[in-house]
């Protein structure tokens, strides 16, 4: 009998943060690294949040409290969510979670088991592929296209559903690719659920991004479509809005009360409660008018962000680039580099048991960090299951303007550096 369960080897991990102990080693050895890995806001909380966490603090509120969410918040996200998408939400139906991430593993875990099918975006967010094989279900993974600019269709969705599919990931706007649905799209691809899935069929739907927005694109939720929100789990959080990653709070509606107690229970089972002073932050962030003008200063930047490195992308030889629609992320077609540096080669001739751990555009990741000091995510990172054909990196632009024109003419120069990739490939050091 061996020290771990098999379980633990089969959930996997996310490469953003894989990428943390990579970072560090080369700055201790006095290298400057453009960090374009991780998906973290570069602005401050907003102060009147902070404010409102210290007097919550000085206020002794610092104790247990209830475990599906302090009712103050509860009730601003209920009002949230039925204002911005026309649904009735109740204060009874939100659960409330140390982070956005909880719900997609315990989702899992609540409706999920072996025979049952969990459809998801690929490229999308790891942890909804990481989870399925640790629940013992089934991945039906979403290849999304680049020449249909990483859209859904309901479509593209038919083929992948049936009676077995017990949970659906929609993730609008979406993490890589900045895709945004239109109302049109979502009541295609409710149609399609409809037609296909058992009446019990739950939809993920991970609303995270849903404040960063550009050009005018507004977001829109599958709940919103008519006979959907009986299926439908909103997901959403304030670490991408008010760029609190780490005050760790995350929250879902779901369909009926009853779940709502369900996921309560694995709150006290796995959390006890979150943090009831942060907790109050949030709901000062959703009720005050504060929060919009301090979110529309990060989405502003964030705009002319996305433009200087789509831009600047495209304009480097092998890189083609579209332009996101939501998110601080960009996500180019990198085959071009790869190509050009004898990258496909080069991983042609690696031993199988590292062709296994690694991929074209994992070489490249690999080669700008360690060679040119960049720090990317390859396309592996967002979905593993039959991403071999797709070459692709991900690149956060919530850094600041000067890191990232200095990030793209290290990345320009690494594009023509063949001789600097071989002499990599020959060290045969950090290739996945």
């Amino acid at each position: 009998m061996g020290l771990y369960a098999d379980r633990a080897g089969l959930i996997d991990s996310e490469n953003a943060f894989k990428m943390g102990p990579y970072i560090r080693s080369l700055e201790a050895q006095g290298r400057d690294i453009v960090k374009c890995n991780i998906g973290e806001p570069d602005f401050p909380v907003p102060a009147f949040i902070k404010e409102e966490v210290k007097r919550q603090i000085d206020l002794d509120n610092t104790h247990y409290c209830d475990p599906q969410g302090i009712p103050s918040l509860r009730a601003a996200i209920a009002r949230q969510l039925a204002e911005t998408r026309g649904i009735r939400a109740e204060a009874e139906r939100v659960v409330v979670f140390p982070g956005g991430k909880p719900p997609i593993g315990l989702c899992q875990q609540t409706y999920c088991g072996p025979g049952d099918e969990v459809v998801y975006p690929s490229p999308g967010f790891p942890i909804y592929e990481s989870f399925i094989p640790y629940v013992g279900a089934t991945p039906v993974p979403l290849h999304l296209k680049e020449e249909n600019a990483f859209s859904l269709s309901g479509a593209e969705l038919a083929p992948v559903l049936s009676e077995k599919t017990k949970l659906i990931f929609l993730n609008f706007p979406s993490n890589p690719t900045g895709g945004v649905a239109s109302p049109e799209q979502l009541q295609e691809i409710a149609r399609v659920i409809r037609a296909r899935c058992r009446a019990e069929v739950r939809i993920f739907s991970d609303e995270i991004y849903e404040h960063i927005l550009f050009d005018g694109h507004a977001h829109h939720s599958i709940a919103s479509c008519p006979g959907m929100e009986r299926n439908t789990i909103i997901v959403s959080g304030a670490s991408k809005s008010f760029a609190w990653t780490g005050g760790r709070i995350g929250w879902a509606l779901f369909p009926t009360r009853e779940e709502a107690e369900v996921f309560k229970n694995l709150n006290i089972n796995y959390f006890s409660c979150t943090a009831a002073y942060n907790q109050e932050g949030v709901r000062l962030g959703l009720e005050s008018p504060e929060g919009p003008a301090e979110i529309k200063k990060m989405v502003d930047a964030f705009r002319m962000r996305r433009d200087l490195v789509v831009d600047g992308l495209n304009a480097i030889p092998g890189i083609r680039c579209l332009k996101p629609k939501a998110t601080f992320y960009v996500f180019p077609n990198v085959e071009g580099v790869c190509r050009n540096l004898g990258i496909f080669d080069a991983f042609a001739a690696l031993p199988a048991e590292i062709r296994d751990r690694t991929s074209p555009s994992t070489l490249l990741q690999m080669f700008l960090l360690f060679v040119h000091g960049v720090a990317t995510l390859d396309r592996k990172s967002f979905g593993r299951i039959g991403a071999e054909p797709y070459h692709f990196l991900r690149l956060s632009i919530a850094t600041g303007t000067e890191e990232l024109r200095k990030g793209l003419a290290r990345i320009a120069e690494a594009a023509g550096d063949r001789e600097g990739f071989r002499r990599f490939i020959e060290k045969g050091e950090h290739l996945f």
